[in-house]
């Protein structure tokens, strides 16, 4: 009679990355390598259909693959501790919904469900840029500014829900001219958003020259000679090491990794350090920042590693 066991496998991790034009699915086995991907349109202001395509998308990635899941979700907003609701999503049509309770109808499962840059964060700590570090802070710089946290290789998150929005306080240090900032959507001015995201970065070079350039451009023609751009880069430098000083103040985080498309200005990597000991309180800063190992995948896979290896299979 033998004695092998016959306990099952470790399950597959699922991660849905929910953007606003697309949705993703991957699929990791228990190392972290990817069994399957696939993405479909996402269903622009109907909720009930967003629901129904996640829902499918997880259906058709079992059946492909001839095994069932936990799920992980990452969103363009958070839950509200007080309501259960998502909120601050700018995927409006899922804000005031239950959507983790809805996705767990769908799929008779829980399914977990964190913000989109805390999953990038958690991507990059577990097996990016930033594996093996004990506190990371993941930066997404882009059309918009946002972060996520994790600590011992889990996100943080708060009590309410917000950990990590980095991109809604106001640029540290300011200069005269850098006062009272910007107005930003959410009804403030000055927020490192509107300072450190792409279209924060052209606006300012677009008021003094009347050009417009993406970020893309403006690095391409700093490169070539082009004074004016290079000042703005290195202005944006500047503002970047100033704000991740104050996050290293806070947090000290042993890593930051840069997400977004703003991640790809490889002149960050030297300047930003270069000059962020200025303003952090330490005659050293040992903070390590690299650029993502996952780059737009990140959130994706971060959204499936919200599961352990070692988590209870789905029923």
């Amino acid at each position: 009679m033998s004695n092998a066991s016959t306990s099952s496998p470790a399950p597959i991790r699922i991660g849905i990355d929910l953007g606003g034009t697309k949705i993703e699915a991957i699929v990791l086995d228990p190392s972290g390598d990817c069994l399957h991907r696939r993405r479909v349109a996402s269903p622009r202001g109907d909720y009930e259909a967003t629901v129904r395509a996640v829902a499918g998308l997880v259906t058709d990635v079992e059946h492909e693959l001839g095994r069932r899941g936990n799920v992980g979700v990452g969103i363009p907003g958070t839950l509200s501790r007080a309501t259960g609701l998502v909120k601050n999503a700018n995927s409006t049509w899922l804000n005031g919904r239950p959507l983790d309770r809805d996705l767990a109808a769908a799929l008779g499962r829980p399914v977990r469900l964190q913000n989109d840059a805390n999953c990038f964060a958690m991507s990059e700590a577990a097996d990016g840029a930033a594996a093996g570090a004990r506190v990371v802070f993941g930066v997404i710089l882009g059309t918009g500014v946002g972060a996520g946290i994790v600590v011992d290789g889990r996100p943080l998150d708060g009590p309410n829900g917000i950990a990590g929005e980095w991109g809604h306080n106001p640029l540290p240090w300011p200069d005269a001219e850098e006062l009272p900032g910007p107005p930003c959507y959410c009804g403030l001015s000055g927020c490192i958003e509107t300072f450190l995201s792409g279209p924060g970065l052209a606006a300012g070079f677009r008021q003094e020259t009347g050009r417009q350039l993406t970020a893309v451009e403006l690095a391409g023609a700093a490169t070539a000679g082009d004074a004016t751009a290079g000042r703005h880069l290195e202005r944006y430098a500047g503002r970047l090491a100033r704000g991740l000083a104050h996050v290293i103040n806070i947090l000290d985080p042993d890593v930051i990794v840069l997400g977004g498309g703003l991640s790809n200005l490889a002149m960050l990597y030297d300047r930003v350090p270069a000059l962020w000991g200025r303003h952090a309180f330490t005659d050293r800063v040992d903070t390590r920042l690299l650029p993502p190992r996952h780059g737009d995948s990140s959130g994706v896979r971060g959204a499936a590693w919200l599961w352990r290896p070692d988590d209870v299979p789905p029923p």
